[in-house]
């Protein structure tokens, strides 16, 4: 089964306006995984979608939506995929990748069936990100050995946190899709602060491995008028190009953040101090 919706884009201006009830159905995607379906989310910032697949009892083809206008899903899109759950399979056009907790697989336009299946007795969570793209790259899968690690943050301000860099372009060949995946210690609850926006690309959030009875505060909105969403586990949450996108739990957790945009330069932010807040 395959399910979809739309997310509209949305003025800064209007957004100050909206109450808790108005800014959580407009950027929070709260039932992400569902047994045996495909969820799908097509936002009109910069056209990504965010999605879950959760093969239980039998595999899932991703198959095109209406909202695309294609005979197959892949006709104009490039996929990343990341698998937050057990041993997993994604065959492409009859090429099977085995995917582990925490690795990713990058699939460039053109391809024309992606299946999704369980490998192990631990049940795999693909959470998968699409944007257009403009040419066709290899499919490529990213294990834990080939991401980029950077160790981010300062115990002393609660932030220590591990960035691994999976599908970015010093990696893998896109167009603009860009996903990675930040892990804070224990002990450390906040992500992505100093806060920073970066105007020429959107982003979204999932959290996982968040402990249970646990949660996180969001934190997005232009950086002298923000807001904020209480998430859950294994929710996302869409960023975008003028908001901040910042976090803290009440206990470690870790995230995905997946980026399209004008460019795959993955420096170009503009960084905000916390005095700067508001």
């Amino acid at each position: 089964m395959t399910k979809s919706e739309i997310r509209y884009a949305h003025h800064p201006s209007d957004v100050k306006h909206y109450n808790t009830e108005a800014l959580r159905s407009h950027f929070l995607i709260p039932d992400l995984f569902e047994y045996d379906t495909i969820n799908l989310v097509y936002t009109m910032y910069d056209r990504l979608i965010v999605g879950s697949v959760l093969p239980v009892s039998k595999s899932l083809k991703l198959e095109t939506i209406t909202e695309l206008k294609s005979v197959d899903f892949l006709d104009r899109r490039e996929l990343g995929i990341i698998n937050v759950g057990g041993m997993g399979s994604v065959k492409v056009d009859g090429t099977v990748y085995e995917l582990g907790k925490k690795e990713a697989l990058y699939v460039g336009r053109g391809a024309k069936q992606v299946i999704f299946e369980r490998s192990g007795e631990e049940q795999p969570y693909f959470y998968i990100n699409s944007a257009p793209a403009h040419c066709s790259y290899p499919t490529k899968k990213i294990g834990k050995a080939e991401a980029e690690v950077i160790e981010l943050g300062d115990q002393q301000y609660a932030n220590r946190r591990t960035l691994n860099k999976l599908i970015v372009n010093s990696i893998v060949e896109t167009c603009q899709l860009q996903m990675g995946l930040t892990e804070l210690q224990p002990g450390n609850v906040w992500n992505t602060m100093p806060a920073h926006t970066h105007n020429r690309r959107m982003e979204a959030y999932f959290y996982f491995d968040l402990e249970a009875g646990q949660t996180i505060s969001h934190f997005m909105g232009p950086p002298q008028e923000t807001r904020h969403l209480f998430v859950q586990n294994h929710q996302a949450v869409i960023s975008p190009e003028w908001s901040i996108h910042s976090g803290v739990g009440t206990s470690n957790y870790s995230f995905i953040w997946g980026m399209a945009g004008e460019n795959l330069d993955y420096g170009d932010m503009d960084g905000v101090s916390p005095a700067e807040l508001r």
